[in-house]
């Protein structure tokens, strides 16, 4: 890659998108891109955001698509009947996969690609804010924005800095994983998802192939079972039991907090996190691995942890309003909501009031068993402490497109009552807020849970809204 080339990308405005084409910008590469958001009368905030630091915004109409580009760059979700890439092939410039593009990046430079099923956002940005912490300047591109980021304005996915390492989230959704060959390679877990788990197992597998085969650093979470095969008990492995690699000790919830203890070598070192639960432990000791491998100490990850922000959306606690606290997370595959909800348990005095938007009609029919089962482990049932926990739900976020709709959200509420936990269903999420406010007393929280859907983080500010009333 050269500083002369030129680059556009359709569907800029999405997050993964965004964050390479800011990224690009940063360098000093030549980026445009089109959204089908820009045709809207009054200009979006993303596309002010993606100008602001120098990506060139375009509608989707074919228009910004010129000859002397390099590429032209799209997801997987862009059809064939898009009016750029028509143009494109049209023009006969090449066109290449987003994957393809940070592929191409990741060779091109020292990168930690983090993989797994859940916790991808969470440990990149962990591991950007160590690493800029001990002032090696590092680079991100990631499937969500720092908060730190975002309340300077900024989309919050993407920083081009002046150092030798590349911290980028790797995806397995698509199967695009094994275009990866970084120089350390990270698997969180593998769970079910948007793939069975005999498919998943195959892509993360070769992922793990092409590390080792090019003497690169793999790392694996030890106490996950089916990420633990991909382990070998290397040195930078990290777990409950890793001995040998970065270990995770003591765990103790404080507050909404966690307190922890980790150990490497002869190093032992206490850890505290200003979010719950135990996967929050995992994701710390994921990202200390990574800190090792880029040369920066226990002692200082645990100071920059300290003040790490969190991400947009991944278990954000909105705040305490009239005694009720809120927490708004992207939790949407079965692990993450149980480990979303237990998180929540470890610190509420109250019960859990939960909420789940599934989305999309066929990642709802495929997980719905996996989703029931899940749920109803970790919702409490009544005690001496507090009254029985419960979820909402609201019907499937359809983001357009030819689906089947044989299946409801209403499927999943009836189906984990008949298990003997409390669901409901109602349709408009709207309503459900003010039921669930309505409900909810001094000492419980409100868990907002949902990924795909954009107004997320509107719905979640309306749920506030109602609180403080």
């Amino acid at each position: 890659m050269n500083l002369s080339e030129k680059y556009f990308f359709i569907g800029v405005a999405g997050v993964g998108m965004s964050a390479i084409a800011q990224y690009l910008a940063g360098k000093g590469y030549a980026v445009s891109g089109s959204d089908r958001q820009f045709a809207e009368q009054e200009t979006p905030l993303v596309k002010k955001q993606l100008e602001a630091e120098g990506v060139r915004c375009f509608a989707q109409d074919g228009s910004g698509v010129t000859s002397d580009l390099t590429a032209v760059v799209l997801s997987t979700a862009i059809e064939d009947t898009n009016p750029d890439l028509k143009r494109a092939r049209e023009l006969g410039v090449p066109v290449m996969h987003r994957s393809e593009m940070l592929a191409m990046i990741s060779r091109s430079v020292k990168t930690i690609a983090v993989s797994g099923t859940s916790g991808k956002s969470t440990v990149t940005g962990m591991i950007y804010h160590i690493l800029n912490y001990a002032g090696l300047s590092p680079s991100v591109m990631t499937g969500a924005g720092l908060v730190d980021l975002e309340k300077l304005g900024k989309i919050g996915n993407a920083v081009a800095g002046s150092g030798e390492w590349l911290v980028v989230e790797a995806d397995e959704s698509d199967g695009t994983l094994v275009r990866y060959e970084p120089e350390v390679g990270i698997i969180l877990n593998v769970d079910k998802d948007h793939k069975e788990l005999s498919e998943l197992q195959i892509i993360f597998a070769q992922f793990a192939k092409n590390i080792l085969n090019n003497g690169k650093t793999l790392i694996v979470n030890d106490a996950h079972p089916l990420a633990k095969q991909y382990s070998a008990g290397r040195e930078f492995d990290f777990g409950f039991e890793s001995y040998n690699g970065v270990q995770g000790l003591d765990f103790a919830a404080k507050g909404t907090g966690i307190v922890f203890r980790v150990r490497h070598k002869a190093d032992l070192v206490k850890f505290e996190l200003p979010f719950p639960g135990r996967h929050n432990m995992e994701n710390a000791l994921a990202a200390v691995a990574a800190a090792l491998q880029a040369g920066v100490n226990l002692h200082t990850s645990a100071e920059a942890l300290r003040s790490f922000a969190g991400i947009h959306r991944r278990h954000q606690i909105l705040g305490t309003f009239n005694g009720i606290t809120l927490v708004d997370d992207f939790a949407h595959n079965p692990a993450k909501i149980a480990a979303s909800i237990l998180s929540v348990q470890a610190f509420t005095t109250g019960r859990v009031i939960a909420w789940f938007q599934p989305h999309g009609y066929g990642p709802t029919r495929f997980l719905r068993n996996d989703l029931v089962v899940e749920i109803h482990k970790v919702l409490r049932p009544a005690s001496t402490d507090h009254t029985n926990d419960c979820i909402y739900f609201s019907e499937i976020y359809y983001a357009g497109g030819t689906v089947t709709r044989d299946i409801s959200s209403g499927d999943l509420a009836d189906d984990i009552l008949a298990l003997g936990s409390e669901a409901h269903y109602i349709e408009n999420r709207d309503n459900c807020a003010t039921e669930m406010t309505a409900i909810a007393e001094p000492g419980d929280t409100i868990l907002l849970m949902g990924a795909r859907d954009p107004s997320l983080g509107a719905f979640a500010a309306s749920v506030k809204d109602k609180l403080c009333k």
